[in-house]
Formats: C-alpha cells, sequence, structure tokens
C-alpha cells in the first residue's frame, strides 16, 4: 500500500513553468507505476503522463507532449511533473496515482491509490 501528497501547484501566466511533486509513503515504491492525471469540476479525469517503475518508460497525452516532462526519483519516493509553455486550458487540479500492475497507463481505472491533488491555474 502507499500514500501520495501532491504538491506545487499555484498560478502561473501563460508561458510560464510549474513542477509538480509527488511523494509516496509506504513500502516498494520502486514497484508502482506512476501516473498523473487531471480533472476539470464536472468532467471527466484525464491522463496527463505515466512513468514505468524504473522510469525507463514514459507515456504522454497528446496535449502534453512536448511541453510536459514526467520523472521519478526512486531513492526519494517521488514522482515530478515538470509543467513549461503553460496554456490557460491546462487549468484543473492535478492528480498522482500508483498501481503496481497497469497494461493501460492512461486508463485512471487501473488505478488503486490517489493523492488528494493540488490546483493549477494558468492565466491567460
Amino acid at each position: 500500500q502507499v500514500q501520495l501528497v501532491e504538491s506545487g501547484g499555484g498560478l502561473v501566466q501563460a508561458g510560464g513553468s510549474l513542477r509538480l511533486s509527488c511523494a509516496a509513503s509506504g513500502r516498494l515504491f520502486s514497484s508502482y507505476v506512476m501516473g498523473w492525471f487531471r480533472q476539470i469540476p464536472g468532467k471527466e479525469r484525464e491522463f496527463v503522463a505515466a512513468i514505468s517503475k524504473s522510469g525507463g518508460s514514459t507515456y504522454y497525452a497528446d496535449s502534453v507532449k512536448g511541453r510536459f516532462t514526467i520523472s521519478r526519483d526512486n531513492a526519494k519516493n517521488t514522482v515530478y511533473l515538470q509543467m513549461d509553455s503553460l496554456r490557460p486550458e491546462d487549468t484543473a487540479i492535478y492528480y498522482c496515482a500508483g498501481e503496481r500492475s497497469v497494461i493501460v497507463p492512461s486508463n485512471p481505472r487501473v488505478y488503486d491509490y490517489w493523492g488528494q491533488g493540488t490546483q493549477v491555474t494558468v492565466s491567460s
């Protein structure tokens, strides 16, 4: 079992950058596939990015490819989301998620463990 806590959200102007962190407590962080999702109130949770257990493979939604970078530090039990060239449409609550066995990393239903979310607001 793993507990997840996100941080790093905030208000930024369009074109700016933010770095989100997700700290995990519990054992065997390196045995979890980790993902980032985002959600606007009234809409479904949307896949942003995911990273394999070792960090060797990464996956991105088309809407963020080339602007966002997911990474992890297994020694620090932390996964990151570097967000550059932010746009107003990136405004949402961002959640990190973890799961031991994931076939389709973009599907939020396969993840059992979720953080509480951090708000990202991009002004135009």
